[in-house]
């Protein structure tokens, strides 16, 4: 299982598939292939069919056209059987094509093809299941943030420590943002205005308004394009920032019990990705908002003083309950239903949190099979609700 570095990644949105991802393969190929006079890139499945909407041909084009002129060309209609996220890179002289390269966007950001996959990726965690870490916690006496410190060394605590200053940054950033997100569907900022009634609701009713407030903040600037950190993909990026900032600002949690509460959101986050996948042209939005729930639970429950089992239960809840959960963005972009979703999905992580922080931490499903389920009800999914803006709420919301 890789580092949390491949987990939590800082750039900007609106998806770290279809944005992130395209980016960086058009820089990877630019230093292999420099010497070309124009290049050809064309974008398969999922890329194409929601590309537009999710700046793909932008991002390519940005990195790309500086150095020579680049034709996009989209083919949703083919769709790999690799992976959905498909991208074929050429570079020309003249009309001969000198270099190519396949390559794909496998969620959060990540990059794989059928070389890479042969070459493991570099393990910095021995144990890639929640049952064998959880049996580890118990057995030496620690907790999933100390796993993590012992196997990724002290020098992760400044790469978390820089993650939390961006979502800090860009909750704030977005709280002080209006008017209306970019693409055609004319979606008004609506962080700004949460926060502001949650001045005048009663405890209980504020608390739940500022929590919507922090991750409409958050999905907001990844709809606009703005910085985000992948939390597991930026699609979902507005969940844990959310959960985290809420109970770091009212419950005055010191900053680093903050962090270590992320060590084991990413813990979390990372076996899901290992074992499953965080994209949602693969399996659909259960494993990007999906996934940032069981974080933000899993987190929170810790905070609030859980054991290991409260803390897998927590987890397990906050996935379980989003299993099925289709992608079907509206005109492909990363605004309906993404953005309220990001919001109820924080809300809901608290509640997974007081539900297995009141039990005793028996339960019976474990997160590790329902990671088996997500993966399972994923690939069993139709294409048109794997982010190809072909079915659901895409075919049937109006466009305004």
């Amino acid at each position: 299982m890789e580092s949390l570095r491949e987990l939590f990644k800082i750039g900007n949105g609106p998806s770290s598939s279809h944005t992130m991802g395209p980016k960086k393969a058009a820089e990877l190929f630019l230093r292999r292939c420099p010497g070309a006079e124009s290049y050809r890139v064309t974008l398969y499945g999922s890329l194409a069919a929601t590309g537009r909407g999710h700046l793909t041909d932008q991002a390519i084009l940005a990195s790309m056209t500086p150095h020579a002129p680049t034709e996009i060309v989209w083919r949703p209609d083919i769709v790999p059987a690799f992976h959905p996220n498909g991208m074929l890179f050429e570079g020309l002289r003249g009309e001969e094509v000198i270099d190519s390269w396949t390559i794909y966007s496998i969620g959060g950001g990540a990059l794989a093809n059928e070389t890479t996959r042969q070459e493991p990726p570099q393990s910095v965690y021995p144990l890639s299941t929640i049952s064998e870490i959880k049996e580890w916690c118990y057995r030496e006496g620690k907790t999933y943030w100390e796993y993590v410190n012992d196997c990724e060394g002290p020098e992760i605590w400044d790469y978390l420590d820089t993650v939390w200053t961006t979502m800090c940054e860009t909750i704030r950033q977005g709280l002080n943002n209006d008017g209306v997100l970019p693409g055609g569907l004319k979606v008004a900022r609506k962080a700004a205005t949460y926060f502001v009634k949650s001045k005048s609701y009663s405890d209980s009713l504020s608390s739940r308004a500022k929590i919507y407030a922090y991750a409409l903040a958050t999905s907001e600037e990844n709809a606009s394009g703005g910085v985000v950190v992948t939390a597991p993909t930026c699609g979902s990026s507005g969940v844990v920032p959310a959960v985290l900032y809420h109970l770091a600002t009212s419950r005055d949690f010191l900053r680093i019990r903050i962090l270590r509460a992320l060590a084991t959101a990413g813990l979390f986050g990372n076996v899901a990705k290992t074992n499953s996948s965080i994209s949602g042209a693969e399996v659909g939005c259960q494993g990007e908002v999906g996934v940032a729930c069981a974080m933000a639970a899993a987190a929170a429950c810790q905070l609030f003083g859980g054991t290991p089992s409260q803390i897998e239960y927590a987890a397990e809840m906050g996935l379980e309950h989003h299993l099925g959960l289709t992608c079907d963005p509206v005109c492909g972009l990363v605004q309906v239903p993404c953005i309220e979703r990001n919001a109820i999905a924080a809300a809901r992580a608290l509640d997974a949190n007081i539900y297995a922080t009141l039990s005793d931490g028996a339960h019976l499903v474990s997160f590790d099979k329902v990671v088996e389920v997500m993966n399972e009800t994923g690939h069993n999914l139709p294409s048109l609700y794997r982010e190809t803006a072909e079915g659901g709420l895409a075919k049937r919301v109006e466009r305004k």
